[in-house]
């Protein structure tokens, strides 16, 4: 789950990292008073939405005016901001941070993600800060340091030290990016983040070290233990369908294709992508109902693929394991009782109870093709889609 910047800057706050003083406004008159009550030389006004890059799509802006502030605030709302984020589509923004400018000396990039491989917390910082971590990695990989952090010890001193000496710091500034970096590390842990990323991280002129920008993302499977998190998600920001199926237990993701998919199992999910891409199509989403899922989960997996008018062809491909092939039958005909599938409908099923499964197909009265394998069936998917 993402959050927005200011809503990240307030939980760095609590945990003592130390971020500019500023306010989100959903208004530009509440975005005068803001500035208004900031009292300061110079203030930034940041589009808030849930994509990077907004300072070169003109979502970040600098003035000395708290009239200039409310008539910057009135632009940026409402308006449609594309970044390399968003895609074309872009983001509509419904609010924006008003904060006191700061006084920078220097930029660095700090970041925290977990690592999969040594089911580790990995700490990555670098000298280049304001650009995309990506691109530093691509072309210089050496400006970046990895520091992975035993779990059962927790970050030590010496490795923030060690953080802080690559970035170039000296003097008090190691210190208090020491400090920094530990809270980090803390509110990383106890909050159960998946990423917190800090770009820029910055030397103010009087020796601060401070984050400029805050981005935090957390582990969904662990939102039910932190009802304080949940609470911050803005459902505007969201896929609406994919809201509505980690409501009822599905994984679906939103694709720009044409053919749905309904499978079981991620990896068998991801593999019907894959081949059906291998056969010229491509693929309108990705949908796991699971390895138990019940005759109305699959009911309701199907109305998500076809509210999307781009789906031309929709793909069943189900091994029958916990789940069972007859439970998808019921679901498929279900659903087409219910709501109508009114273009093609390909399906492969194999495993418990499959016999049963295409008997109940058979003999439901549907426009059904069978596939004889799963690379069969992919083909007559993308043939249908056109």
């Amino acid at each position: 789950m993402n959050i927005h910047e200011y809503q990240a800057k307030e939980l760095l706050s609590k945990y003592g990292v130390r971020v500019p003083i500023g306010k989100v406004a959903f208004t530009a008159e509440e975005a005068k008073q803001i500035a208004n009550d900031l009292n300061a030389e110079k203030l930034v006004v940041k589009a808030q939405i849930h994509a990077g890059g907004r300072g070169k799509a003109g979502g970040v802006k600098v003035t000395g005016s708290v009239e200039e502030a409310e008539i910057i605030a009135s632009e940026m709302l409402g308006m449609k901001l594309v970044t390399h984020q968003t895609g074309p589509e872009g983001k509509i923004v419904g609010k924006v941070l008003v904060e006191e400018a700061s006084d920078i000396a220097k930029e660095f990039y700090l970041g925290m993600v977990i690592d999969r491989t040594s089911e580790q917390v990995v700490v990555m910082a670098s000298p280049e800060g304001g650009t995309e971590i990506e691109e530093v990695a691509k072309k210089t990989p050496e400006k970046i340091l990895k520091v992975h952090i035993d779990p059962s010890v927790g970050i030590q001193p010496f490795q923030c030290r060690k953080i802080a000496y690559f970035l170039g710091l000296e003097g008090k500034a190691v210190n208090k990016a020491v400090s920094f970096i530990i809270s980090l590390y803390k509110l990383f842990t106890e909050k159960d983040c998946s990423l917190a990323e800090i770009n820029p991280l910055v030397l103010t002129g009087d020796g601060e070290v401070l984050a400029l920008d805050g981005k935090l993302n957390f582990d969904d499977n662990a939102l039910f233990r932190r009802p304080d998190i949940q609470k911050l998600q803005d459902r505007t920001e969201e896929d609406e369908l994919e809201l509505e199926a980690k409501e009822v237990g599905i994984s679906f993701v939103n694709l720009d294709g044409n053919i749905g998919c309904l499978v079981n199992g991620a990896g068998l999910a991801m593999a019907t992508m894959d081949i059906i891409k291998f056969h010229g199509g491509v693929p309108a989403n990705f949908l796991d109902v699971g390895g138990g899922a019940t005759a109305e989960q699959v009911t309701k997996a199907f109305k998500m693929i076809l509210s999307d008018e781009n789906v031309k062809a929709i793909f069943v491909n189900i091994f029958g394991g916990i789940m069972k092939c007859d439970t998808i039958a019921e679901g498929i005909i279900t659903a087409a009782n219910e709501i109508g599938i009114k273009v093609p409908l390909i399906v492969r099923l194999e495993g418990t109870n499959v016999e049963l499964g295409r008997k109940l197909l058979s003999e439901s009265g549907l426009d059904i093709q069978t596939g004889t394998d799963m690379k069969d069936a992919a083909s007559k998917a993308v043939e249908a889609a056109k």
